[in-house]
């Protein structure tokens, strides 16, 4: 462990044993994206993390509802929705019944961020809230009990390959130590590879959202990579 990021396995233990592996399909093939994401949920990944972005939260657009419920079809993995878009509150239902299961936002999109939890919650999904890297951790101080996932952001969102900010690790400890005892999960999205993922585990880390290292991964393929991050 790097000795800018040293945490015990006593405040920042995860609580849900090894880490689940949700796998982001940014970096997949999107000419073949149907075929892609039935080989990764074939390949044992535990997840799907679909990031909707609208243009205008985050710079990109990737795709909206319809999408997400024709992607439901190649899958029996939980879907998890990632809203990076400045509205999402306009389209909890809408998500929902495109078959997430797991709907997360942005703290930083949110004036009423109480009321677009419990809509999640309203619309049968798990609630999750974001954190973008200059967000601290204290963001999520008043929702505690309002989340089932806090999503760490360690890279800017927005781009799929982008390198890992390792201050992201001391910043799951935090959100850890945080949430106590909770049935809530800590997730981290954005440069997560075999190499970090040890750490990231240890400081408290229930799933690790991957794109690169799965799709472009060191491994034999998809199904090696995926192991490979859960051999923490």
């Amino acid at each position: 462990m790097n000795a800018g990021h040293e945490i015990t396995r006593e405040s920042g233990a995860r609580i849900y044993g090894t880490p689940k592996v949700a796998v982001s399909v940014l970096t997949a093939d999107l000419a073949r994206l149907g075929e892609e994401v039935a080989a990764v949920t074939q390949a044992g990944s535990d997840w799907l993390h679909l990031d909707v972005m609208d243009g205008v939260f985050v710079p990109a657009i990737s795709f909206g509802a319809e999408m997400v419920t024709r992607l439901c079809g190649f899958s029996a993995a939980e879907i998890d929705v990632h809203l990076m878009v400045a509205d999402p509150a306009g389209c909890i239902e809408a998500y929902a019944r495109a078959g997430a299961q797991r709907i997360t936002v942005h703290a930083e999109a949110h004036v009423h961020l109480h009321r677009t939890l419990a809509a999640i919650r309203a619309a049968g999904c798990k609630a999750g809230v974001a954190l973008n890297p200059a967000s601290p951790a204290s963001a999520i101080e008043c929702v505690l009990d309002d989340i089932d996932q806090v999503l760490i952001m360690s890279v800017d969102p927005g781009y799929g390959g982008q390198v890992f900010l390792p201050g992201s690790i001391a910043k799951v400890a935090r959100a850890r130590a945080m949430l106590g005892k909770r049935d809530v999960r800590v997730v981290v999205d954005g440069g997560v590879n075999a190499r970090n993922a040890p750490e990231l585990a240890a400081a408290g880390a229930d799933v690790l959202v991957a794109g690169s290292a799965v799709f472009q991964g060191p491994g034999a393929g998809y199904r090696e990579n995926i192991a490979l991050l859960k051999s923490v």
